[in-house]
Formats: structure tokens, C-alpha cells, sequence
């Protein structure tokens, strides 16, 4: 299985070891996104920075519109199904997002690819629906579980 995390708040004025994790996790700005693969190392990561990110398992098909309509190479050019062909052993978009999704390979499998997808803030009235609390309780911080895709979509 793979993660899809996203950052929601700013580390301005956060603890230096929370501020680190996040940047370990390619996380540097709000709103952006990276896929990681579900392992113990990850999940303490996540913890660590759960009161600025959120994150949530994700599917085959989310991952694939995910790299289609925001994946990048370096120069801030488009992924396509030749782009993947060129530079990676997968024969399409396809491939890759079924591989990501069933832990199998990861975005740095295709040479060039950034790593991070840069989303769009959340479309709709909700937005983020509070950027200070739990997804438990109505905000949007720490696990959501399979809500990410909803999230996700918003911001595509």
C-alpha cells in the first residue's frame, strides 16, 4: 500500500525536529503532496509532523490522475505515457500508478520526476475545514483513511 501525504499548515515557528521531518518528507510547502510507501519508518515520520500534514491510503486511479494532471519532470514539464515509457521500465501512466499503488515502485522510478505533486488549495465551501484540529473531530490534520481520494480531488 501507498500513502498520499499532504501539507496543510506552515512550519513557521515550529519545533526544528518537526521542521526537518517535514522537509525529510519533501514537504516544503502548503499544499503540496508526496506519494510514500506504507512502512514503520514512514508512519513515525507521519506522527511526528501529524499536526501539519494530512494523509491517507490511496487508490490505483487516484494515483494515476494524480501523476497525469500534476506529475512534473524537471523544466516543469508534463508526464505523459511516453515520458514514463522513455525513462522507466513501466509501458505507460498506467503501469506506474498500479506498481505505486501496490507498493511495488515508487515516484523516483522514472528518471526526472519530481518527487512533490503541487495541488491546488481545496475547492468547495468546506476548504480544509480547519487547519487547527483533527480529522476526528472536523479539521483537517492527521490520518484520514480512504477520505484523502475526496480531499485529493478537490485539489486536482
Amino acid at each position: 500500500m501507498t500513502w498520499l501525504v499532504v501539507r496543510v499548515r506552515s512550519d513557521v515557528g515550529v519545533e526544528r525536529t518537526i521542521k526537518e521531518t517535514m522537509h525529510m518528507l519533501n514537504l516544503t510547502r502548503v499544499n503540496h503532496a508526496v506519494l510514500v510507501p506504507e512502512n514503520d519508518q514512514y508512519k513515525g515520520m507521519l506522527q511526528k509532523a501529524k499536526d501539519y500534514i494530512t494523509w491517507g491510503e490511496v487508490s490505483e486511479a487516484t494515483i494515476n490522475n494524480l501523476i497525469s494532471e500534476r506529475g512534473r519532470l524537471a523544466g516543469d514539464k508534463r508526464i505523459d505515457d511516453e515520458v514514463v515509457k522513455d525513462n522507466s521500465d513501466f509501458k505507460n501512466i498506467a503501469g506506474l500508478s498500479k506498481a505505486i499503488a501496490a507498493g511495488d515502485a515508487t515516484v523516483k522510478d522514472v528518471a526526472g520526476m519530481k518527487r512533490v505533486f503541487r495541488l491546488h488549495p481545496p475547492r468547495g465551501a468546506k476548504g480544509w475545514g480547519g487547519i487547527k484540529r483533527s480529522f476526528r473531530v472536523g479539521g483537517a490534520l492527521g490520518a484520514r483513511g480512504d477520505e484523502i481520494e475526496a480531499l485529493v480531488a478537490r485539489m486536482m
